[in-house]
């Protein structure tokens, strides 16, 4: 998130109104609109990557898969939020065209100006969705996944993945190479082994 706009009362309905005429993309908390910027290579390639891999996985199910354009709802924080993928298998998230309310998965991929965020206070948001089972963070500037998964107790459990495990996403029984998630990805310099890319044909 960016720094607020001026104004610092809009209604939920106002932010609707407002975001549905809007030629950029705006995230709402609690009467403040942020502005989200642009998202890097490395960033678009992750996502499109996750979701391509789970489009796959839960095709002919009842759950949809959706990458950054679809908003998501928490009520009880009074929020809309922009997930970098969001899967639900509600049938009311299914009949509802522009906002959903009831994931299952919730994925955000970082970046620095983000990560703090994500990681603190909107978890903290997120957390409050009872349809939510896990929460993923995906680092872009070097090769780490964190999955926070809600066990039988209600409690947040952190799984973190590295090169060459396999990535597990409980909710959806799905999994994969953690190689395949940085598929195409080049990391920056000076970061694991400096300038990396996984080709295709080792991502298998």
């Amino acid at each position: 998130m960016s720094l607020p706009r001026a104004k610092t009362a809009f209604t939920a309905e106002d932010y609707l109104a407002w975001e549905e005429r809007s030629p950029s993309k705006h995230e709402y908390l609690a009467g403040e609109i942020f502005a989200m910027g642009g998202a890097t290579d490395a960033h678009v390639t992750i996502t499109g990557n996750l979701f391509t891999l789970l489009r796959a996985h839960i095709r002919g199910r009842p759950c949809r898969v959706y990458m950054a354009e679809m908003k998501l709802r928490v009520e009880t924080a009074d929020a809309f939020f922009y997930p970098d993928v969001l899967v639900t298998c509600s049938p009311e998230d299914r009949a509802a065209p522009l906002v959903k309310r009831q994931p299952t998965l919730v994925v955000e991929v970082l970046s620095a100006s983000t990560a703090a965020f994500d990681r603190g206070r909107k978890f903290e948001i997120y957390r409050q969705l009872p349809s939510l089972r896990e929460y993923v963070l995906i680092e872009q500037g070097r090769m780490s996944v964190e999955c926070f998964r809600r066990d039988e107790h209600d409690r947040w459990v952190l799984r973190a993945y590295g090169s060459g495990e396999t990535v597990e996403l409980l909710s959806l029984d799905f999994s994969t190479t953690f190689e395949a998630l940085y598929e195409d990805v080049v990391l920056p310099a000076g970061e694991d082994d400096g300038d990396w890319r996984l080709p295709k044909e080792d991502a298998d």
